[in-house]
């Protein structure tokens, strides 16, 4: 019996440890091998991220005739094109890279030209577009995109609304933060993913209810809602998605979200207590739909985004005399790749378009980062979120 009560006592130890993608406790570590277990229903363990930041990918695949690997961390690495792995004589393919940056990266593997999520990684993102699967380098502890043990947690809720809009049955993430006061009024950031996000992706890959939560635990940030916002509203591959999206994107706000969010909540339901943000399509949806309605709006981050014909898209706010009156804050950022590449050109485009007519802004460029949930993730919590609603 003593045997007995010192195993249990020792295995109730050592469940703190659990990781390598047990999917028991939301770990900062979950792919260090601490187990000696593969993930439940994989055949191998991959990815391995090992304390130094290297990983260790696997795949077993005995017939194929070549594997590769890409992903966010090519960017951060420098390297251009997927890169290869090594087949063995068991028919395993393996890939070492790294060390990398502690960070979470997006990544495919191509199995023959075909691009797929890896078959042994739980940690996986379904949106608007062919699902990916997560890499998590860990550190030596919990990040700030990470739950923490001693932080306070909001509330995440998902609401099912119709859309006279879309006409059809919709979804929307509202994050409430730590002791949310139902008696109390709040402001509200209407928060939008890209071309290919749904709304969850705010949470898994952009990890925004933790960073908020961590933000409002450091004293950066002021409480607020947040509403996170489907803007699929039009199927991405229509040949008008361009032409239809923002006026379909703006009726959305006016008669479906924005009415929603007010009668279901405490808000401060009036421009200086909203704000609209997005990344890559979402920024576009935040400079076409936010600033052409100061009436709704007057708070904006644009992640990602731009336009190069911004003198003509968005005439009518960049000669309004008095829209730096009516703007309390407007932030602009991108990763450090994308400003040394070609997605600059419409974020410069934009950028050049405000200050002509001298609009202020803010403005952040962030690390070696690309077009990913990296850079979006960083410029949350080092650019936007402290000093959204601070006027």
């Amino acid at each position: 019996m003593k045997k007995i009560i010192t195993a249990a006592l020792m295995l109730l130890l050592a469940l703190p440890a659990l990781a390598q993608q047990s999917n028991v406790n939301l770990s900062y570590n979950p792919q260090k091998d601490t187990e000696g277990l593969i993930p439940f229903s994989a055949n191998l363990n991959s990815p391995q991220v090992n304390d130094d930041h290297t990983v260790v990918f696997r795949l077993r695949a005995p017939k194929a005739e070549s594997v590769a690997l890409s992903g966010a961390m090519t960017t951060v690495m420098g390297v251009r094109g997927p890169i290869p792995f090594t087949k063995g004589e068991d028919g395993i393919w393996t890939l070492t890279i790294g060390p990398l940056p502690v960070d979470m990266y997006q990544y495919n593997i191509i199995v023959d030209g075909v691009s797929m999520a890896d078959p042994n990684n739980t940690y996986a993102a379904f949106t608007a577009m062919p699902p990916y699967s997560e890499l998590i380098v860990h550190g030596d502890g919990p990040q700030w995109w990470d739950a923490k043990e001693d932080v306070p947690h909001g509330s995440v809720t998902r609401h099912i609304y119709y859309s006279p809009v879309t006409q059809g049955e919709r979804e929307i993430y509202v994050y409430t933060p730590p002791q949310y006061n139902p008696k109390k009024k709040y402001p509200v950031l209407y928060l939008m993913g890209g071309s290919g996000e749904l709304p969850s992706n705010w949470m898994y890959d952009g990890r925004v209810n933790f960073i908020m939560d961590n933000l409002l635990a450091e004293g950066k940030a002021v409480p607020m809602i947040i509403a996170i916002v489907n803007n699929q509203v039009v199927h991405r591959n229509h040949p008008q998605h361009a032409e239809l999206t923002f006026d379909v994107m703006e009726r959305e706000y006016r008669e479906a979200v924005i009415p929603f969010i007010d009668s279901h909540y405490k808000t401060i339901a009036n421009p200086h207590g909203r704000a609209i943000s997005g990344l890559s399509m979402g920024g576009r949806h935040t400079m076409f739909v936010g600033l052409n309605s100061l009436d709704l709006f007057a708070n904006f981050g644009v992640l990602s985004a731009g336009d190069n014909t911004a003198e003509e898209t968005l005439k009518d706010f960049l000669n309004d005399p008095k829209a730096n009156d009516k703007v309390d804050y407007l932030f602009v950022g991108q990763g450090g790749a994308e400003e040394a590449g070609f997605f600059n050109m419409r974020v410069k485009g934009f950028r050049d378009a405000l200050e002509n007519h001298g609009i202020e802004y803010e403005y952040l460029c962030y690390g070696k980062t690309g077009h990913d949930w990296s850079t979006w993730r960083h410029l949350l919590y080092y650019g936007f979120l402290p000093k959204l609603f601070q006027r």
